[in-house]
């Protein structure tokens, strides 16, 4: 899905607690100038020296010492760092000052560990961290909750309210058991910076089976962590909370000192345990290996109510018969104050806090309809999930920090292994595209999710989108998997962290700028909301700028206004057709032997979007310079009908196609593998049995389809036509639950690519195509021409399609999708997809991008 390796690994996704943090050893080149080891001292020979040639030697030896001065007292940047990561030469985004004060504030707490069940941290480094953990029971054994798994089999959880800064509300389902986590910001007077914050966590019931009694009771483990290793304080007075509602306590530079303190009317055991370690992504290992000996020693299931020296971990376990609920509030600055923490304590849990979520779930469901206006064309099932989608989507949204390992062959005589060298420390806000199988950031992902959160708050759009340009490095090359920290780092297979600067990811990000300019010449914002979005631009400009450039220069193909993916394997023995990761269609057909003469259609397309993008900034400030200039006669040249179809489009089957060396005759048989010890092992191989010829690429899918999407078809054009009998076509590309990605007719239609790998891009619906293409079909049936009832139509049709499908789904089986099945319309690849799939959305409320 995202141009990464991700897709390849997803059978292969680790455990959360698998290993420490890997190492981010930095191996620098040897980058000292080298001294002159053989110079002679005798005087004699110097005095029978040329005068010219001394005078030129003193010359040279006068800058040699200034060079070696200027080394010595101020390093160059350049000769510190490779280039690969050296950061843009710009001020970021981020520190514009729109992101700064009451809006930096606003958002310093919450949500932002989507990994988790339910996480809450700042945006910060280091920062102090909570988070809930349970116990499951599945064929009568106990298993622990924390870390979102699929293999936890989960009959639901994800948000189904949250506005993306200070309330969320997440509805899961475990087997006989339901919790329903609120959460909820506060900023009182006193309180520290970013404010107090609630949790409510409420325990129900529920058969699991229809002759299955429901839980009994019920095992809930609250924690909180400082990242930075600070203390926290613990007391033996945390058992009974009638008394004293304290749990721990401690005391930061950013928030001041700070408090926890859980509050329940209902009959609670409270145990505890406190831990010291450097980092906390494996910390359910250590909490089930404390039960265990707990267990062994007395045959309970509590925590041992210890903790070690100077712990910067204090876990909860709040054991209670079902249903019971508890609220837990953190409150911070100024704690010396009894009457004042008491207050704060008290409008944060109880009747108090069951009001404040009423009324924020009220003021959700308020903006939902101001935003997306889906009442009167929705029947109620369908509202429920377009609320699922923006509330998942926005509950979604994580906080990372940490370093990127960036492919850096070494010198293999100095003796290292690494192949890599560690980015700058960066941080990243982002959305991610599903919490259990991709919990971080993807650029090409990103792009998609914007056009849903800007549409909801278009300031933590932009602030999303700043740090993924802050990320950009002097090249302007962004990396396009985001891998930062630990926690990050423990869920992704070692050999697919490494990102290479070689190759790129679609620049969607275009794609949501361009609607937000398109707004605002439609005057959409206030004054006050455009003098924030053109500054936003002003600032972004030059970073675009760069990453268009980058894209222009690395990506381009021989031929003028040709470009394709850099990065596929043209070594390979062992794919069908070797991948196009960097693409974003992973296994899509593309030419059987990659070479420099590949003309990559949806890559060219995507460039006329950037370009496009670009000219309407730069007509958006007046700018008559020589790059608006240059950016609407690329635009212009890329948009060009005429050349568009002599590079691309075959008569034959009136289609667009990629370019470059093809055969069809491909195909993987099995041989036999002779290893060491006589043993013989058998893999399926690539066999070639025809030479390649540069030719159009015969493969009919979401690939052919980006002219159209893109809408660089005339109106009256026969060509569209022919586009929209491809689309609508059942032996094609038309289901009775989307557009499938491949047409039915083409050779490696749900074909493996390899012995394990699926076809993944060869068949099945997504809903970030769907929902491009449908955008033009809504074009289309508003322009003036021969073919706009029938864009119509097919509009109509497709949509229908599209939101009932996914309805359908989602009350069957509790989730939003990956991809779903072409033959019967199934949700499949990962579950709790709210990524890309949210703009079904969007869909519902017939808002598209650009129009």
């Amino acid at each position: 899905m995202t141009g990464s390796s991700r897709r390849s690994a997803r059978s292969r996704v680790k455990s959360s607690s698998d290993g420490d943090e890997p190492s981010s050893r930095r191996t620098k080149p040897d980058i000292r100038p080298r001294r002159d080891r053989g110079r002679d001292h005798n005087s004699i020979r110097i005095f029978n020296v040329d005068l010219k040639l001394m005078l030129g030697l003193s010359i040279i030896a006068f800058f040699v010492v200034l060079f070696f001065i200027h080394g010595l007292i101020k390093p160059s940047e350049e000769f510190q760092r490779p280039r690969v990561v050296t950061p843009f030469p710009a001020p970021k985004v981020t520190d514009l000052p729109q992101f700064q004060g009451e809006h930096k504030e606003s958002l310093y707490w919450g949500t932002y560990r989507p990994h988790v069940y339910l996480g809450v941290r700042t945006r910060t480094p280091r920062s102090l961290v909570a988070g809930l953990m349970w116990i499951g029971i599945k064929d009568g054994r106990y298993f622990m909750r924390h870390v979102c798994q699929d293999s936890d089999e989960l009959s639901k959880y994800g948000w189904t309210h949250h506005n993306g800064r200070d309330f969320g509300q997440q509805a899961i389902v475990d087997q006989g058991m339901s919790l329903t986590t609120s959460f909820l910001k506060s900023k009182q007077e006193g309180s520290g910076y970013g404010g107090d914050w609630a949790v409510r966590i409420d325990v129900q019931g529920e058969k699991a089976m229809q002759d299955e009694e429901p839980r009994s009771s019920g095992h809930l483990f609250f924690y909180l962590a400082d990242e930075g290793g600070s203390a926290l304080s613990l007391s033996r007075d945390t058992l009974d909370i009638h008394h004293n509602s304290l749990l721990t306590s401690g005391s930061r530079m950013d928030v001041g000192s700070w408090q926890l303190h859980l509050k329940s009317l209902d009959d609670l055991e409270v145990h505890y345990s406190g831990f010291r370690t450097p980092h906390i992504h494996n910390l359910s290992d250590l909490v089930q290996q404390n039960l265990a000996t707990q267990a062994r020693k007395f045959g309970r299931l509590e925590l041992s109510d210890t903790f070690d020296g100077s712990p910067n971990i204090a876990v909860f376990q709040v054991s209670a018969r079902i249903p019971f609920k508890l609220d837990f509030a953190f409150v911070s600055g100024d704690v010396s104050e009894n009457s004042r923490i008491e207050d704060h304590i008290s409008s944060l849990t109880g009747i108090s806090l069951t009001s404040q979520l009423k009324e924020k779930q009220r003021e959700f469901d308020t903006m939902f309809e101001k935003n997306f206006n889906v009442d009167n064309k929705l029947d109620l099932e369908s509202i429920v999930v377009g609320k699922t989608a923006i509330g998942n989507m926005l509950g979604g949204i994580g906080y990372f920090y940490g370093q990127s390992k960036i492919s850096f062959p070494r010198n293999s005589n100095v003796g290292s292994h690494d192949n890599f060298i560690s980015y700058w420390p960066a941080e990243l806000y982002t959305a991610v595209p599903s919490r259990p199988f991709f919990p971080r950031g993807f650029l090409w992902d990103e792009g998609f999710h914007q056009l849903l959160i800007w549409r909801w708050d278009f300031r933590i759009s932009m602030d999303i989108i700043g740090h993924w340009l802050d990320l950009m490095n002097i090249d302007g090359w962004i990396p396009r998997e985001q891998i930062l920290g630990a926690e990050a780092l423990s869920k992704v297979p070692e050999e697919f962290v490494t990102q290479h600067p070689t190759n790129g990811n679609p620049p969607t990000l275009f794609l949501v700028l361009h609607d937000m300019i398109q707004s605002l010449k439609k005057n959409k914002f206030n004054s006050v909301e455009s003098t924030e979005i053109i500054s936003f631009l002003k600032r972004a400009f030059v970073r675009l700028e760069a990453w268009f450039r980058w894209f222009n220069t690395s990506q381009s193909g021989k031929e003028r206004s040709s470009y394709y993916w850099h990065g596929r394997d043209n070594l390979t023995n062992r794919e069908l057709n070797p991948k196009t990761l960097s693409s974003g269609f992973d296994d899509y057909p593309r030419a059987s032997h990659p070479t420099e003469d590949e003309r990559h259609l949806d890559l060219r397309c995507w460039m006329l979007l950037a370009a496009d993008c670009l000219h309407s900034i730069t007509e958006l400030f007046e700018k008559k310079n020589e790059a608006g200039k240059e950016y609407g006669t690329t635009a212009k040249l890329l948009s060009d009908f005429e050349i568009l179809n002599q590079m691309h489009f075959d008569d034959t089957y009136g289609a667009y196609f990629d370019f470059g060396y093809h055969t069809e005759k491909v195909h993987l048989s099995w041989k036999e593998i002779k290893a060491g010890n006589n043993h013989a092992s058998r893999e399926l191989v690539r066999e070639v049995l025809e030479d390649p010829e540069l030719r159009l690429v015969p493969h009919i899918g979401y690939v052919s389809l980006f002219p159209f999407m893109r809408r660089t078809i005339p109106p009256e054009s026969w060509i569209l036509g022919k586009q929209l009998d491809i689309i609508s076509n059942r032996s094609i590309l038309w289901t009775d639950f989307g557009i499938r990605s491949l047409s039915r007719t083409s050779s490696l239609y749900m074909k493996r690519n390899t012995e394990h790998d699926p076809p993944y891009w060869r068949g099945p619906i997504w809903m970030n195509m769907n929902y491009m293409i449908l955008s033009a079909l809504d074009y289309y049936s508003k322009e003036d021409g021969p073919f706009k009832n029938r864009a119509r139509t097919i509009y109509k049709d497709l949509r229908g399609n599209l939101i009932r499908n996914v309805v359908r789904n989602y009350h069957q089986t509790g989730f939003l999708w990956e991809q779903y099945d072409q033959k019967n319309g199934k949700g499949k690849g990962a579950r709790l997809f709210t990524g890309w799939t949210s703009l079904v959305l969007l869909i519902m409320a017939e808002d598209y991008a650009g129009s």
